[in-house]
């Protein structure tokens, strides 16, 4: 037994498989496997684990799954020649998927592994050889060059060549949106897609080392140079505390850290007849003019062009999107004049730089004056933008709101623009360089006037975000605000420097009135240092103080740091009360009912909590969430004094009102809460459905306060219901997802007491050793192998022949097909998952499609072939 195979028997232990279940899994003897649960840390010994009949498979599963993520299990079998087991097959298929996935991941879609790119790769073949090597032998590598010489090209092609050199993923972080330095953590974290990160009592870095500290991982960082010393501090203090992780860093210079490995991006060659420069051409030109290729006729010219260009690839780009309108002869004429023209009004600065400049000049000239318009206002964004986006901040009286769409139309065919389509929405984006020669055009006056409606449509976003987040559209606002989390940032730097007198939306109004946006993306940390830098203004009113210190009280009461919250939320209640807005007061009253609740002070909580709720139920026009919010709080309180009738009144209301307006994120509370009830009432086996149904509620959001809260409650449930191996590790978990917002439990006293209690059951059926082992297993798990774990996704819950067909749906398009089968209809299978009726209605759609039917009638009829059709023996 080697230290691999040991992670894998507890791995496979804490996921409740028995000894029997191992050894048959594993080919191992169950002497082999009980000795090895016996150890509490792996043997050292690192040789190559006992072989499987699928490892010299592995390698070929990984490159189809790496190309082609959908494969079904047929497919794959087919195209490596396997006739084996179609269930060992399908678990090695399974494995190498979470592989090519990278590591754990959050609980939802934060970041990309790799961006996508709509073009063809063309040359650099020695940069790569050369990246590989570099990588392959140092912790630091960085590509630096000019703009538009290809860097972000070049470095997300890299990645996705070494994704599979890499055993924990690559991820890569866009910086180009960053522009306040202090933020670069939390860039990374949002690259990274580490959904629940924030550790406010420690630096930043640090919850982000102790993420990757024992991940094998490529990290990417791009566009560094805006923001150079704060990467350069950033990577090193990462590569100090780490041993695996690597770094792959695009800058225009370099960031001068030791062990750093500089490799430098040349222009394409434009010597010869069949050129790097010369392939990129024919590539963007067959873009623009299918069938287009480099022959005797147009050589010469295409020659000229690149050569024109130095060889620059964004220029080229540039160049190719005019062939829509000029021959490559009547191009090559009129760029060459243009640019010996415009190359000579630069000052300074690189030659090649100077022919970018040129070429971008020269585009830009041939754009009508309202693409022109368009191009200079779009370079106001930041992190990208959707088409309600640029009519709403770009149009006016020279750029009528009629024509925006047919002018992004335009420029994306004039590559000034990239366009992205994700979920069915487009958006766009503008590279860099093409960005801050958009703003150069720009004049002080139009630049300001653009900020503040830059700001004015963010405010709005974020105004409308909040009217309608208590409804069916919750998780289409928290994707938008996600989306938007660059502008939102970018827009509250405008209003952080606006005086007080400024006509227009707020800091304030940006931060305070969307106390949710821990579920949106954004970190408490963040949170509350936006929330700090408005409080720190004098000229803020009362009422929007009062607004922004009660946000703040609230987080950090639930960040359990209640000796920091208490002044705050007094003064919030004190400036509440005598401004007479009675929803800041029963906020102020919720959070300071909730600090006397964590310190167990149940009397006065009772008090300060009813007196909120009341409050609000005088209010009709009050938000829905908001006096749901208290209610929940209610409920918990009750849950803690024994009196759980009561409490479930509260959770069984809260729960009516979220499912009568398709509410998700608080029903996810309510069904947590009455969960609660269940495990005090020593219900366990509904305690566990409930806990799993209320996690699975959260997995459309980022929701740092109620995942860890969901999977602790489970882990409890499982020490009631008897499965002490699974609690241990669970509680493992969540103990790292607390740390992650706060302090453990809110911080409260009775709430760890009473975990304690449920962890003493589990250590008395586990004895102490293994369920300390447990618990460490737990914390080092990722998100997917615990939500594995919580949702008791490795208990083989369909046949063979059904697995095979559904291997191309998620998890939860599975559950919803299995109750499509059984006749269901899209209203009871929204009751039995705990979903909205829309969202039902979506992923028939999607089971539909992936599977390649035509009615939900034919669901069925495929699951009991594909049953009937496997095989037996």
């Amino acid at each position: 037994m080697n230290a691999d195979e040991w992670s894998e028997i507890h791995r496979l232990s804490a996921a409740g498989m028995s000894i029997k279940g191992m050894a048959a899994h594993l080919g191992m003897s169950r002497n082999t496997i009980r000795r090895a649960l016996s150890f509490d840390a792996p043997p050292p010994d690192h040789r190559p684990g006992r072989g499987s009949v699928t490892d010299a498979y592995a390698e070929q599963i990984r490159s189809l799954l790496a190309d082609e993520p959908g494969l079904t299990i047929t497919q794959i079998g087919q195209r490596i020649g396997w006739e084996r087991s179609r269930t060992t097959l399908a678990r090695r298929v399974d494995r190498e998927r979470r592989l090519v996935g990278g590591p754990g991941g959050p609980l939802t879609r934060t970041g990309c592994a790799v961006p996508e790119f709509a073009t063809e790769f063309i040359g650099r073949r020695a940069e790569l050889r050369e990246l590989r090597e570099l990588l392959g032998g140092h912790r630091l590598v960085t590509v630096i060059g000019v703009g538009g010489v290809g860097k972000t090209r070049l470095a997300a092609r890299t990645a996705v060549e070494l994704r599979r050199a890499f055993a924990d993923g690559v991820r890569v972080v866009e910086l180009a949106s960053l522009r306040n330095p202090a933020l670069l953590p939390q860039a990374v974290f949002d690259g990274l897609g580490i959904a629940h990160r924030d550790q406010p009592d420690r630096p930043a870095v640090d919850a982000l080392v102790e993420h990757v500290r024992t991940r094998h991982m490529l990290i990417v960082l791009d566009n560094c140079e805006h923001v150079l010393e704060a990467a350069a501090r950033f990577v090193d203090d990462v590569l100090r505390a780490t041993s695996r992780v690597h770094f792959l860093a695009t800058s225009r210079e370099v960031l001068n850290l030791p062990g750093e490995r500089i490799s430098v991006l040349n222009p394409l060659s434009t010597a010869g007849d069949r050129t790097p420069a010369i392939a990129l051409f024919e590539s963007r030109a067959r873009d623009v003019l299918p069938g287009f290729t480099v022959d005797d006729t147009n050589r010469d010219a295409v020659q000229r062009v690149c050569e024109r260009l130095d060889g620059l690839p964004l220029a080229i780009e540039l160049a190719c999107a005019r062939l829509r309108v000029l021959s490559v002869h009547e191009l090559a004429e009129r760029l060459s004049d243009s640019v010996d023209l415009l190359s000579t009004r630069g000052r300074g600065g690189a030659e090649r730089h100077q022919s970018l400049q040129a070429a971008m000049a020269w585009s830009h000239e041939l754009c009508t004056r309202e693409q022109q318009l368009l191009w200079a206002r779009v370079s106001i964004f930041a992190g990208g933008f959707d088409t309600r986006a640029a009519e709403a901040v770009c149009a006016d009286g020279a750029l009528p709101a009629g024509a925006v769409l047919d002018c992004l139309y335009d420029l994306v065919g004039k590559s000034i623009l990239q366009r992205e389509e994700s979920r069915g929405r487009v958006r766009f984006r503008i590279l860099e360089t093409i960005r801050e020669f958009g703003q150069a055009m720009l004049s002080p006056d139009e630049s300001e006037r653009l900020h503040r409606r830059h700001l004015e449509w963010c405010a709005g976003l974020v105004t409308e975000s909040v009217r309608s987040w208590f409804s069916d559209e919750q998780f289409e606002i928290s994707e938008r605000l996600r989306a938007n989390l660059a502008n939102v940032r970018k827009a509250l730097e405008t209003a952080l420097v606006l005086p007080a007198d400024a006509h227009g939306p707020s800091a304030a109004e940006l931060v305070s009135a969307p106390w949710f946006l821990w579920a949106c993306g954004l970190s408490a940390r963040e949170h509350a240092m936006w929330l700090g830098r408005v409080l720190e203004r004098e000229d803020l009113g009362p009422a929007r103080r009062a607004a922004a210190l009660g946000t703040l009280g609230l987080v950090r009461t639930m960040q359990g740091y209640r000796s920091a919250a208490e002044p705050v939320v007094a003064e919030a209640l004190g400036l509440a009360r005598r401004a007479g807005d009675v929803p800041a007061t029963a906020f102020a009253l919720d959070a300071q009912g909730l600090g006397a609740f964590f310190d167990g002070d149940h009397r006065r909580a009772e008090t300060l909590l009813t007196e909120s709720l009341a409050l609000y139920e005088s209010r009709p026009d009050v938000r829905g969430d908001l006096p749901c919010a208290v209610r929940v709080h209610l409920g918990m309180l009750l849950c803690f004094d024994g009196r759980t009738r009561e409490a479930r009144r509260y959770f069984d209301d809260v729960r009516r009102r979220c499912e009568q307006v398709g509410e998700r994120w608080m029903l996810s509370y309510a069904v947590f809460g009455q969960g609660l009830v269940a495990v005090t009432e020593e219900r366990f086996p509904e305690a566990i459905e409930l806990a799993r149904a209320s996690l699975c509620l959260k997995r459309d959001f980022e929701d740092s306060v109620g995942t860890p809260l969901a999977v602790e409650l489970l882990g409890w449930a499982e020490a009631g219901a008897g499965s002490a191996a699974r609690s241990a590790a669970l509680v493992g978990a969540a103990s790292v997802l607390w740390r992650a917002f706060g302090q453990q439990l809110y911080g409260s006293a009775q709430w760890m007491a009473r975990r304690e209690r449920f962890a003493l059951r589990a250590r008395s059926e586990l004895g102490n050793a293994a369920y300390e082992a447990g618990t460490r297993r737990g914390a080092s798990m990722g998100m997917t192998e615990l939500l594995d774990l919580a949702l008791d996704r490795s208990a083989p819950d369909a046949p063979e022949g059904e697995i095979e067909l559904v291997a191309v749906l998620s998890p939860r398009e599975r559950e919803v097909a299995r109750h499509l089968a059984a006749g269901l209809t899209n209203r009871q299978i929204a009751a039995a998952l705990v979903l909205s009726h829309r969202t039902v209605e979506g992923h028939v759609e999607h089971i539909l499609q992936k599977l390649g039917l035509q009615n939900r009638n034919q669901v069925a009829v495929a699951l009991t072939a594909a049953r009937t059709a496997a095989p037996t023996g």
